[in-house]
């Protein structure tokens, strides 16, 4: 893919996330973010998506190599705790928590 298809991919996955279809959003996302797993922005939609269709464990997943690539991303450590939680892992969550708010993130 050139950077041009991955860029129009990344816009039709938050376009679809955005009308509620998470699901979609996801199929799009997942070959982005292997053809470039550094890139947050896709790696953290792909996350909100994940989580938006309560595919939890891979939201986790996503989640844990986002806050493993920026550890100061207050949204991400507040939405792997949110994971967690719903996963009924509330002890595990508190820590993201925490972080989270030190950090300032809602």
């Amino acid at each position: 893919m050139t950077q041009r298809d991955l860029h129009s991919e990344f816009l039709r996955a938050d376009l679809f996330l955005a009308m509620g279809q998470p699901i979609e959003a996801a199929r799009l996302l997942e070959p982005l973010v292997e053809a470039e797993p550094a890139n947050e922005a896709a790696l953290e939609l792909l996350a909100r998506a994940y989580f938006g269709s309560a595919q939890l464990t891979r939201a986790e997943d996503a989640l844990t190599r986002l806050v493993e690539m920026a550890p100061a991303n207050g949204w991400a450590r507040r939405a792997l705790a949110r994971t967690l939680e719903r996963q009924s892992r509330p002890g595990e969550a508190v820590a993201h928590h925490r972080v989270a708010d030190a950090l300032g993130a809602a």
